[in-house]
């Protein structure tokens, strides 16, 4: 996967995961009080609202092996943050142009490293539409 370099599809993931970061919506671990990221219904939220469609298991599954084993990302227990070097990639783009052509440019420039470890099963990646549907769909909150 590696020598196939960065998609388009890595920047849409990694602007994903950085607005769903900053937007305020952090969830907390069970054994903390500070926010650890968000988690992959967020992910996917963000990643609608870019482009008005859900990212598919494989094509998440890809970019975040890419993204983590570049160092701009990283998911701990299924929580996606972004690493200072995410960030600093993240606060270098070109403001006024779209955020997931500037942030393809970038990667564009950045070697690739191996790809990260990362995996996505059917389950989760479902579970998650799930979840991210039941916050959408005023009919299925009003049956919770």
């Amino acid at each position: 996967m590696g020598q196939d370099g960065w998609r388009r599809s890595d920047a849409w993931i990694f602007v994903a995961v950085v607005m769903a970061n900053g937007a305020g919506r952090h969830m907390r671990s069970a054994t903390t009080r500070r926010p650890e990221g968000v988690r992959l219904a967020d992910v996917l939220s963000m990643a609608d609202h870019l482009r008005q469609v859900l990212p598919g298991r494989r094509e998440v599954e890809e970019a975040v092996r890419r993204l983590t084993g570049a160092g701009l990302i990283t998911v701990v227990d299924g929580w996606f943050q972004v690493t200072s070097t995410g960030a600093a990639m993240w606060r270098n783009r070109r403001v006024g142009v779209g955020a997931v052509d500037t942030v393809y440019t970038q990667l564009l420039r950045r070697p690739l490293a191996d790809d990260g470890d990362w995996t996505l099963d059917d389950a989760d990646h479902a579970a998650a539409i799930l979840e991210y549907a039941g916050r959408t769909d005023p009919d299925e909150s009003a049956h919770s």
